[in-house]
């Protein structure tokens, strides 16, 4: 098997978490659904921001049959009916972005469970076999990866920009993938946590201060600093490959390249 370093999910509903190898990694960000999805995405917010015509998005055969889907429902029907179409629109391509690939950068592997039936039943297999699953659950990690990343999202100035800031000869972290967000607007970086520095939280936090971030207002009016970022079961969306600025594939996928893996039995956010 090829070496991994952190775990992947085909979706963040009900996906077993599974080892992420370079070769799933190509597959997925060249991935024709994922292009669309993030292109729709950012195609319909840049439309709704500039006020232009939503014609051709409302006509999306996908985009009707999610709101059928939205207008039946119990309670909360009604309600949806009453908005407009640039809002039904930018739900909408949220429930595209949430329907990504996913990946959990910080773990390295999660306990194993049996997948279960409705009755409580293990479930068994075409060939005969009991069927396991691998949660992503807080509790449930095994190993830690010597990863983290962190999310700069909807910036008032290019991603690229932030990401050049990461080149200076003075920045301590090791950069092992940064791409632009599937907004459009942000930039996720992912970044070999330094020993002896703290736990995600403080890595986070040190990152964005060294980037001069902490107090940055984005243009939705927020931080562009995610603090929910800080658990290392955190998901973190599958990009395109026209997205990605900067990949290190050797410390990216192969653990010996990077930190040593961390057992994770006594605190599973602590590196150092």
């Amino acid at each position: 098997m090829e070496d991994f370093r952190f775990v992947f999910q085909e979706n963040m509903y009900w996906a077993s978490c599974e080892p992420c190898t370079a070769s799933v990694f190509s597959t997925l960000v060249r991935s024709g659904v994922v292009n669309w999805k993030i292109g729709m995405r950012q195609a319909v917010r840049q439309a709704v921001k500039n006020g232009q015509p939503l014609d051709d998005y409302t006509r999306n055969s996908d985009f009707q049959k999610w709101c059928y889907r939205q207008q039946s429902r119990p309670r909360v029907g009604m309600l949806f009916t009453q908005l407009t179409d640039a809002a039904k629109l930018l739900q909408w391509v949220d429930t595209l972005k949430d329907s990504l690939p996913d990946f959990v950068f910080a773990v390295r592997e999660f306990g194993i469970s049996p997948r279960l039936d409705k009755d409580g039943q293990q479930k068994v297999g075409a060939d005969g076999q009991p069927m396991f699953f691998r949660r992503r659950k807080q509790e449930n990690i095994l190993h830690l990866s010597g990863l983290f990343w962190s999310d700069y999202d909807h910036l008032p100035f290019p991603p690229q920009e932030l990401y050049a800031k990461t080149q200076q000869p003075s920045y301590p972290w090791k950069t092992r993938l940064a791409h632009v967000t599937s907004s459009g607007e942000g930039l996720r970086l992912v970044s070999e946590c330094i020993i002896g520095a703290g736990n995600i939280a403080d890595q986070i936090y040190l990152q964005a201060k060294e980037l001069s971030m902490l107090n940055v207002m984005g243009t939705t009016g927020k931080w562009v600093c995610d603090n929910s970022i800080i658990n290392a079961d955190k998901l973190s969306f599958c990009p395109r490959l026209q997205d990605i600025l900067y990949i290190d594939e050797d410390g990216l996928f192969h653990p010996s390249v990077g930190s040593a893996t961390l057992n994770s039995e006594t605190n599973n956010q602590h590196i150092q």
